[in-house]
């Protein structure tokens, strides 16, 4: 995480010295607004494309991904409010440790779904076939 970190601080840094050096004065602030921009245009144009062709499959796909992306920002803020109010420690263990829980739960969400379809199947099928 820290190589990660330091990777984009370094980026960040370049970035600066780029425009520095080319003779634009953006302050922090500008530079943010352009690339997260930029970066938000292109994550929308992707997750557009990705959705428009996933809807062919389920919209519990879209709604699977939605979800881990809310609490991707969810337990990444429980954690951060934890170190800045002290109360609790800051460890990436508890926000994978919250994901794998929803993941778990799902899958037993699924498997009572998939019973419950499997079982009226079956019924449709066997009370089909006595008249």
């Amino acid at each position: 995480m820290l190589i990660l970190v330091n990777g984009i601080n370094y980026l960040h840094d370049s970035v600066v010295n780029i425009f520095k050096f080319l003779g634009f004065g953006l302050t922090d602030k500008d530079l943010h607004f352009w690339f997260v921009g930029i970066i938000g245009i292109a994550i929308f144009v992707l997750s557009d494309l990705l959705f428009r062709y996933v809807t062919r499959w389920s919209i519990s796909v879209i709604s699977f991904i939605y979800t881990c992306t809310v609490l991707i920002v969810v337990v990444f803020g429980l954690e951060i409010e934890q170190k800045i109010t002290g109360r609790g420690a800051m460890e990436f263990a508890d926000i994978v440790s919250g994901l794998w829980g929803f993941i778990v739960m799902l899958s037993g969400l699924l498997a009572i779904k998939a019973t419950l379809y499997l079982t009226k199947k079956l019924y449709q099928k066997f009370n089909s076939k006595e008249r």
